[in-house]
């Protein structure tokens, strides 16, 4: 208690880079937890990282607001890597609803209050769960804790102009679509091949109406084929949490030995 005394401008600085953290981090920003328990577990957990951690000594002086908007900016920014990456999960969920007819129907995702796919809110709760079955939301406290390890409390600045942090973040946004686009080739592919064949039927038969025919047909068969490669997107789901750590890690790697270097 002495020390928090001592040093409580590190301490605020701590709980500063914590609480924006958890604004943006996928399962702990969502609003259907109270705003009181995000405080209150920020305030918790800053409490613990102040003890285990060793931080220097912070005066308040011209560079200390400096401080502030840095630590709200680095915990912003590995946060929303965190949630960008997982939304990869409703990004393969659209491009299945656009092939099945579901994209004109949405519905409203009670955690972020905005409309989202059918699929896609399907397979992002999927994620969710798996996420706590296996503990990869340990991953990302994880990261808030060792963030300090890269980019220390007293770095005045972050290198967002680097080329090489642009650079990686443009190839975090490539590994997300690219998982995306993994997860739902199967359902899209084969969509794809009933909708050549249904294009072979109409042109064959054209007293057949195909927009009542093919729509169901569409429907039966993307079910069919989630349920035979549910165990495949499990997978893929395990292999995002991992580049979702990677790139957590990759990003507080560049943005704190960059910024040392240029100090």
């Amino acid at each position: 208690m002495i020390t928090i005394i001592e040093n409580y401008p590190g301490f605020l600085l701590v709980f500063m880079r914590i609480t924006a953290f958890f604004i943006t981090l996928p399962l702990f920003s969502y609003r259907n937890i109270p705003t009181v328990h995000k405080i209150g577990f920020s305030f918790f957990l800053a409490w613990i990282m102040f003890f285990a951690l060793d931080f220097p000594t912070i005066d308040i002086d011209g560079q200390y607001f400096m401080l502030i908007i840095k630590e709200a900016l680095l915990g912003l920014m590995i946060g929303f890597t965190a949630y960008f990456l997982l939304s990869a999960v409703q990004i393969a969920g659209s491009f299945i609803d656009f092939q099945m007819g579901f994209i004109i129907a949405n519905v409203i995702d009670p955690q972020t209050g905005v409309q989202s796919p059918l699929i896609g809110q399907f397979l992002y709760t999927l994620a969710l769960l798996l996420m706590i079955s296996i503990n990869a939301h340990h991953l990302l406290l994880d990261g808030v804790f060792y963030s300090y390890q890269f980019v220390p409390i007293d770095q005045l600045s972050l290198p967002l102009g680097q080329e090489n942090v642009i650079e990686f973040v443009v190839r975090a946004f490539h590994s997300m679509f690219m998982i995306a686009f993994q997860m739902s080739i199967p359902v899209v592919g084969s969509l794809f091949l009933v909708d050549l064949a249904l294009g072979i039927v109409a042109r064959t038969v054209p007293q057949l109406n195909i927009f009542v025919v093919g729509l169901p047909l569409k429907i039966g068969v993307s079910f069919i084929m989630l349920i035979l490669v549910m165990g495949a997107l499990f997978v893929f789901m395990q292999q995002l949490f991992e580049t979702m750590a990677l790139t957590m890690r990759g990003l507080m790697e560049m943005l704190g030995g960059v910024g040392n270097e240029m100090s």
